[in-house]
């Protein structure tokens, strides 16, 4: 037993001369994390697991003469394909589908594939959601590389100098705008699996911004700017470096970053130009009339401007839009000006969203019909600068699908033509300028300006305001004029 003792005695007196301590448990499991930094496990607090998120599907094409198209999707992590239930006879899907694969924590990338699809009986035919050109089967698809230490991803898709936007897809940006090759827009996010679940990554946490990343940071501003961490991070700004928020507007759509960061919901981009659009509308009246913009018009207004990677966005109850106004029979210039201050500025000349949204009314009747105004002065059918709003009159609108020569037109598609010509107003097109745009004694063949007009083939001249849903590109001969090169996005705000 002694000799046991003596023993013991002497193994710990050499432990303890070559500098061999016992330590703490809390102190071992810091050494443990510390040894874990400097292995090549990328994120040492998960077992990372990518996710891919499809958020939207959009058809900017006919994409089946037959029916609307029964879309589904593969997509493949690292070569691994997954491919989605059909989803049958539709043209716009929201909140579609998501995948999550885990990936080994010692490589930097994973590899993802995109393909969406039509489903038809004589084989399945592939969707274009790419930049690139077509050729036979190629040009269709997305690859992205998705990096496990910063949570971005690039190739099809990239923060910067990507027309369609950060995480965004369109298969117009191939030049196909005006070529029908099954294009469509598709929205999606990448991410992967998070301990604190802020949305960055434990490597960028410790070794570029030296944040805890077991400790969620959503909301931090330690640069002082106005915008928090999670932000910037995500759209490539350094968090710890003060930038001019306030003024920054990289992609030239009148929205400061600040104003792209509270739209954040909308998924804003402040590389991608951006349109938002609140509409307000009255309640029903006593007889039944109802002035609720029909939910197919918003999608009908997107597609124009969509395929010109301008993504519009319509609140009509999303995000503090789509108030219900009080019933009137008859509303004149001096009521509308009334609503446009109790429920869109809410008689707050600062309000945020004056220089962000434009501003729709639907109302019974108006006089006149419709009419593009300026918020910020008295009644005004106007073309001023800082024209912002406008009126539409549900009543006219029901009686036009009566018309002889509009009896093929739904409601959804007369409202979203009325909308997007009075739209065109605040974005600079004016009586006059050009020539053609509302010209009222060029209306029809018997009227001498009407041959000087014709050639101006855009929602904006009267000729074509329920036959053509585009503004022009001025490719159409002498007296055309290209309002897509010329709409001016800072048109709308106050002067």
């Amino acid at each position: 037993m002694k000799k046991i003792i003596l023993i013991a005695c002497i193994g710990i007196l050499l432990l303890g001369g070559l500098g061999v301590k016992t330590a703490p448990v809390d102190v071992m499991e810091n050494e443990m994390e510390k040894k874990a930094l400097i292995t090549d496990d990328i994120d040492p607090l998960v077992d990372i697991a990518v996710t891919v998120d499809i958020l939207a599907i959009r058809t900017l094409d006919i994409i089946d003469n037959s029916s609307d198209p029964d879309f589904f999707i593969k997509i493949f992590i690292n070569d691994e394909e997954f491919i989605s239930s059909i989803w049958k006879d539709t043209n716009y899907l929201y909140d579609c589908w998501s995948v999550t694969k885990n990936v080994l924590d010692d490589v930097e990338t994973a590899n993802i594939k995109i393909q969406l699809w039509d489903n038809n009986p004589n084989g399945d035919s592939l969707c274009d959601i790419s930049m690139d050109a077509n050729y036979e089967d190629t040009g269709f698809d997305a690859d992205l590389t998705y990096n496990l230490k910063t949570g971005h991803w690039h190739g099809s898709d990239q923060i910067q100098g990507d027309p369609s936007g950060y995480g965004r897809l369109n298969g117009c940006d191939d030049g196909s705008a005006y070529k029908n090759e099954n294009d469509c827009e598709l929205w999606f996010n990448v991410y992967q699996e998070d301990f604190d679940n802020d949305g960055i990554p434990y490597w960028t946490e410790v070794n570029v911004y030296g944040t805890d990343p077991e400790m969620c940071d959503l909301g931090r501003d330690d640069d002082n700017d106005g915008i928090p961490i999670e932000w910037e991070h995500k759209w490539g700004y350094d968090p710890l470096i003060s930038d001019d928020h306030q003024d920054l507007d990289s992609d030239n759509d009148s929205l400061s970053n600040i104003e792209e960061y509270l739209t954040s919901d909308f998924c804003s981009d402040p590389y991608r130009q951006d349109v938002f659009l609140e509409i307000d509308y009255m309640e029903d009246g006593p007889n039944g009339e109802k002035s609720i913009l029909p939910e197919l018009t918003k999608e009908i207004l997107k597609n124009p401007f969509h395929r010109r990677n301008i993504v519009f966005h319509v609140d009509t109850g999303e995000i503090n839009g789509g108030e219900l106004i009080p019933f009137d029979d008859k509303s004149d210039q001096d009521e509308i000006l009334k609503i446009y201050r109790d429920y869109f500025t809410h008689n707050n000349e600062s309000n945020w969203r004056r220089g962000v949204f434009h501003y729709g009314i639907i109302v019974n009747l108006c006089n006149m019909k419709g009419y593009a105004f300026s918020g910020d002065t008295p009644p005004y059918w106007g073309y001023i600068p800082g024209t912002n709003g406008f009126v539409i009159s549900s009543s006219q609108m029901e009686k036009n699908t009566h018309k002889l020569l509009l009896r093929t037109k739904t409601l959804e598609y007369l409202y979203a033509s009325a909308i997007m010509h009075e739209t065109g107003h605040n974005f600079g097109i004016r009586f006059g300028e050009p020539f053609g745009c509302d010209c009222w004694i060029g209306k029809y063949p018997w009227q001498i300006c009407f041959w000087f007009i014709r050639n101006y083939k855009s929602i904006m001249n009267y000729q074509y305001t329920y036959s053509i849903f585009d503004y022009s590109d001025g490719s159409h001969g002498r007296g055309d004029y290209d309002d897509w090169a010329n709409i001016d996005l800072t048109y709308f705000e106050a002067q």
